[in-house]
């Protein structure tokens, strides 16, 4: 296995996960790395059992379960001159028993045909419960062991696709919507997306303001999917930038139905799409893996910023189990904020790491790999418009409230 090449990544994680299945492990992505010129260099891909768990729980007698175990088995990738990967190291050895028979449980092997999937969706309609409809794939396979999917997983997919159902004329509301005002200004710009079975999935819109403010001040873009939902439980994402007095300004709205790669390469796609396909340079998000799949494969030139707010914002929930915790906050704030020099950061990050034994807690150890996205002094060479966080909520609050008044 060492050695090994793969034309990507995709290849390589498939690569892994059929000899996973075959072993009977789950396959997680442990870390990646990207370079100055927004491209992956690395990736570790490992068992779902690695890291060690932190338990937040109060009660020490009843300590919340996990299923980590430090396991160390794992593949590590690095991009070479012809842009393949190459297997650089590969452990095999499992610190747990592994178990084949149980490899469908684990979430990498998971899988769902669409034919699966449209059976399920009708039977629901039909008003056939959960638990008959499953019952159904289990009897045609010959056992629930044949199955790459369990119960849990229908309950999830169908409760995806009733918040798909929106109510009756809806979805051509919106589409009329759009009409209006695309009428009313041809700079207007909207893109619907539909599944296959002609239902709407995901919206994309920006009126003839927001592409002119682009042009003007998009070079920063932040872009958050926490802001809000709709009564279907539908995403309200806003892109949004900051002009030359500091306030924010809207550069487009979505309503997704989802949060996996492949919803935001649409909305990316269809973001840059209407701004003319000029990039920006910089784009400030949250910590979503999937989200930032989808900048490398849509946005691949552009520095891409994680919100400081919400890491920091994380410190209570990641850290209060440790019976150290306040002592351990102010030098970790003090690593973040005042570190003047990536030396310095360095220096003061590791007397904390080692000053409070904190070596094996996973959510730091992935804060620093990835201190490039996020840690001021490390960020402070490109431009970012003043902005840090994706918590511009005066702008927010400003087009949400329109696009209310509009709907009256």
């Amino acid at each position: 296995m060492l050695g090994m090449v793969f034309n990507d990544t995709k290849e390589l994680r498939t690569f892994y996960v059929n000899y996973a299945r075959e072993e009977g492990f789950g396959v997680t992505t442990r870390s990646s790395n990207m370079g100055e010129d927004g491209k992956l260099k690395y990736i570790t891909l490992a068992c779902a059992r690695s890291g060690k768990t932190n338990s937040t729980a109060r009660n020490s007698i009843k300590p919340q379960p996990s299923t980590k175990t430090d396991c160390k088995a794992k593949v590590n990738a690095l991009v070479w001159p012809d842009g393949k990967f190459r297997l650089t190291t590969v452990v095999l050895e499992h610190n747990h028993g592994l178990s084949p028979a149980k490899a469908r449980y684990h979430k990498s092997n998971k899988k769902m045909s669409s034919n699966v999937k449209r059976r399920l969706e009708l039977n629901d309609q039909a008003g056939i419960t959960v638990n008959k409809n499953f019952y159904s794939f289990v009897v045609e396979a010959g056992g629930y062991d044949k199955l790459s999917f369990g119960e849990k997983d229908c309950r999830n997919y169908l409760d995806k696709a009733r918040r798909l159902r929106l109510g009756i004329g809806d979805a051509q509301a919106i589409h009329n919507y759009f009409v209006k005002m695309q009428s009313k200004n041809s700079n207007f710009f909207y893109i619907m997306d539909l599944d296959d079975n002609g239902r709407l999935r995901n919206v994309f819109w920006a009126d003839a303001r927001s592409r002119a403010m682009y042009e003007s001040f998009g070079d920063v873009v932040t872009f958050d999917t926490k802001y809000l939902t709709n009564k279907y439980d539908m995403l309200f994402v806003p892109f949004v930038g900051v002009n030359h007095h500091g306030n924010s300004v809207l550069l487009g709205c979505g309503l997704l139905s989802n949060e996996d790669t492949e919803t935001f390469v649409w909305l990316f796609r269809s973001w840059l799409s209407c701004m003319s396909g000029i990039p920006p340079k910089g784009i400030i998000t949250d910590q979503c893996k999937s989200m930032q799949r989808a900048i490398e494969i849509v946005l691949p030139g552009a520095r891409h910023r994680w919100c400081l707010w919400h890491i920091m914002k994380k410190i209570p929930e990641k850290l209060k189990g440790y019976a150290q915790y306040e002592a351990i906050k102010r030098p970790l704030q003090n690593s973040v904020y005042d570190s003047l020099t990536e030396v310095e950061f360095e220096d003061s990050w590791a007397s904390m790491i080692c000053s409070y034994d904190l070596l094996g807690n996973e959510w730091l150890r992935v804060l620093y790999n990835e201190r490039r996205r996020w840690v001021p002094v490390f960020v402070k060479s490109c431009f970012w418009a003043g902005m840090s966080t994706t918590q511009r909520k005066a702008c927010m609050h400003f087009s949400t409230n329109t696009l209310t008044r509009r709907q009256r």
